[in-house]
């Protein structure tokens, strides 16, 4: 008899978080009515509220320690041995004051990155948003408007903060004294305005050279034309993978597509299967997966995703995978009012359980840089070496809760770079884009730490002749066509793209960019930039097509540039060269 339904089909659960079978509204809507208030009061307050506190204390508490440290020096006669004593006290504030200020920096940048930045970019993409829904597909006035949109959003966003500015100036208090420790009511009031005044002096004056910088800066177009292979030297065939998005179960569903797109990982496995054949017909010198490997960071996703590389041995010595915002932000699967405290276990449960795959992967052949020395250093399995057993004690029983030990495994561990075979082949290095969100429905933003860019000039330095692909896992730029809503502009955005492409841009000769997040083919450049985007080989298309994947083909030029060939487009069961 024929079952009245199907289970292997799926329900309108298996849709309870998909932006393609829900509309954002009613997704918003859920939200609303299942968040929980407690929770995100108590995330607010640990991760703006007292961020802001430790930022407007720090120079308040730095001018009491002066004011005592000069009072005991006052004190003495002017003797030698009290001159001896007045260094010794200098040298012990100096000491001290540089964990006070490491603090007030750490709260400074954990500000910007939540509370300041994004609203610049959120600005920005809206004006553009608005602006280009009114030119035709491919106007040239698009570049135009594209640069009029930033330059807008910096004077809006910087005169904003000077009001800001304006109102809590009169309430800051940059000095205190000792009797101030006795009232800290007041001492909250002036530390929470010192903070205001600060981060609204830095954006009055940030933002308006982010607008500046944006409007001036060249705008992303198509790649016109690709290079020629060259008459001789090597052509290096890397395959670019992203957005897999293995899921746990057999007859699971993804987050984003629900029912809309595939069940299972079985077109996954015929990637792979793809894959043998290709690395067969012609060596492959690398498979880089540029983020998104698990649809939620779940160790059962992990899992599935090492079976199905374990039955492909010739190809597990080419994989290279940085981290997605679905291995570390989702946190519930079926729920985006899902929040995680900043004291839950469970995102660092996820970090390690990413960290640990890329070990297993890759620990071997990726290197990490020496945040001290500034210097390419050893492999990632040395580095993890040391704090296998705290990995294990926390993964088995997830406390500590704060752990500056694992704190520094995990972001000591970017970036990674895979070096070239000789000095002036081709290398890899993997990039976190991952802005440390603890909330579902805000999973998909990112961004580029400054640690992570100077230490890729120190990777470029250790290898001055060798050529790079950058992998991250969101994309630096958008697309210069029309966006159809803004979730694809703000939802994901990186928001501080604008400022890597103007620092890569100087390496634009030795590098391509390679990312996904988009779900979409791309490539293009922009100020000489190349940057490739790759779709999902296991998603629904936009327009219905196959998925596919490309063979992207890179060689060294004649003048010494990093040329970027006609990739390879791969489809399910067939191939081609790109068309022009």
């Amino acid at each position: 008899m024929q079952p009245i339904y199907d289970p292997r089909l799926g329900d309108v659960e298996s849709d309870s978080s998909s932006p393609k079978k829900r509309s954002l509204l009613r997704l918003a809507g859920s939200l609303l009515a299942e968040i929980s208030l407690p929770k995100l009061v108590a995330a607010w307050f640990l991760l703006i509220g007292l961020p802001g506190l430790l930022l407007g204390l720090a120079p308040i508490l730095a001018s009491i320690w002066l004011g005592q440290i000069f009072g005991q020096v006052m004190a003495f006669q002017v003797e030698i041995w009290s001159a001896l004593v007045l260094a010794a006290l200098v040298a012990l504030a100096l000491f001290s004051s540089r964990r006070l200020f490491r603090l007030a920096e750490h709260s400074f940048w954990s500000l910007n990155a939540l509370a300041v930045q994004p609203f610049y970019a959120m600005c920005r993409e809206t004006l553009r948003q608005l602006v280009e829904g009114r030119l035709a597909p491919g106007s040239a006035r698009l570049p135009m408007a594209r640069s009029a949109a930033a330059l807008v959003a910096g004077l809006l966003i910087s005169g904003v903060a000077l009001l800001a500015l304006a109102k809590v100036w009169p309430a800051t208090l940059f000095i205190g004294d000792l009797g101030m420790l006795d009232a800290p009511r007041r001492l909250a009031r002036s530390a929470f305005a010192n903070s205001a005044a600060l981060v609204g002096a830095y954006v009055a004056v940030a933002a308006l050279g982010w607008g500046v910088a944006d409007a001036t800066m060249d705008q992303p177009r198509d790649l016109e034309n690709f290079d020629a292979p060259p008459a001789e030297g090597d052509i290096w065939r890397i395959v670019h993978l992203s957005d897999i998005h293995v899921v746990g179960e057999r007859y699971g569903f993804r987050i984003e597509s629900g029912r809309a797109g595939p069940r299972g990982n079985e077109r996954l496995r015929k990637v792979f299967a793809q894959l043998e054949v290709l690395h067969a017909e012609a060596p492959l010198q690398a498979i880089l997966i540029t983020g998104d490997v698990t649809d939620a960071g779940l160790s059962s996703e992990w899992a599935e995703f090492f079976d199905i590389v374990a039955r492909h041995p010739a190809l597990a010595d080419l994989i290279a995978i940085t981290p997605g915002n679905h291995d570390l932000n989702i946190v519930d699967r079926s729920n985006p009012a899902r929040l995680d405290l900043p004291t839950s276990p469970v995102k660092r449960l996820r970090k390690l359980r990413a960290l640990a795959a890329m070990g297993d992967i890759q620990g071997e052949r990726a290197q990490v840089v020496d945040p001290v020395g500034g210097r390419l250093g050893g492999s990632l399995s040395a580095a993890l070496a040391p704090h296998r057993r705290a990995i294990e004690s926390f993964m088995d029983e997830g406390r500590p809760v704060f752990s500056a030990e694992l704190s520094d495994v995990w972001t000591r561990a970017f970036p990674l770079a895979l070096a070239p075979e000789r000095d002036d082949g081709l290398g890899i290095i993997l990039l976190n884009s991952n802005a440390d969100t603890h909330f579902s429905f805000t999973n998909a933003l990112g961004m580029i730490s400054w640690e992570q860019a100077r230490a890729i000039d120190a990777v470029m330095a250790h290898y001055p002749k060798a050529h790079w692909a950058i992998g991250l896992h969101h994309h630096l730029v958008e697309y210069p066509r029309p966006a159809t809503a803004m979730s694809e502009r703000i939802g994901t955005a990186l928001i501080n793209g604008a400022w890597f492409v103007r620092r890569m841009q100087t390496l634009a000769d030795r590098v391509v960019v390679m990312h996904g997040h988009r779900h979409i083919d791309w490539i293009g450049e922009c100020g000489g930039l190349r940057i490739v985007s790759a779709p999902s080989p296991v998603m629904t298309r936009p327009d219905g097509g196959p998925p596919h994947f490309y063979v992207h083909r890179l060689a060294i030029g004649a003048n010494g540039k990093l040329n970027l060939l006609r990739p390879e487009r791969i489809e399910l069961g067939a191939s081609a060269l790109l068309s022009s």
